[in-house]
């Protein structure tokens, strides 16, 4: 009896390695970009858009409008990027608040920013890569 308790105490670590090991490539890449995302979200984003990503109400659009989301991915890293200085419609109100752009982001960053963000508060869109954000900053208007 005290073998099959130790060959669990083995075999439960060393299965749960195998399948964690067994991520494709795209799981993993995803799992940078979300991860890092966060993390600059939180330095350059979370002041305005707030923890749970329903912005300043009135002020602020929220990030948790998945349509909206879907509906201008291509032009969320010319957002973040870039900023915004027009009136736009979020969630049936409308926002005419100017945002700052991040210039020094390289592109890399914004792929990140812009994984996290439609991928949180209630959104799920999949990875937004680095070749995404590159070619869709070549068509911003600024």
């Amino acid at each position: 009896m005290k073998k099959n308790k130790l060959l669990l105490f083995l075999l439960i670590p060393a299965l749960a390695f195998c399948l964690a090991s067994c991520q494709s490539d795209s799981d993993l890449n995803y799992a940078r970009y979300y991860t890092n995302g966060k993390q600059l979200y939180d330095t350059y984003c979370l002041n305005c858009h707030n923890n749970d990503g329903e912005g300043l109400k009135g002020l602020i659009p929220p990030l948790t409008d998945t349509t909206f989301l879907r509906q201008n991915r291509e032009r969320l890293a010319c957002i973040i990027k870039h900023g915004l200085d027009e009136k736009i419609r979020v969630s049936g109100r409308e926002y005419d608040f100017q945002m700052p752009g991040n210039e020094s982001l390289p592109d890399i960053d914004v792929a990140a920013l812009v994984t996290y963000i439609t991928n949180s508060f209630g959104n799920d869109q999949g990875l937004y890569s680095q070749e995404d954000a590159a070619l869709h900053l070549q068509n911003c208007k600024h």
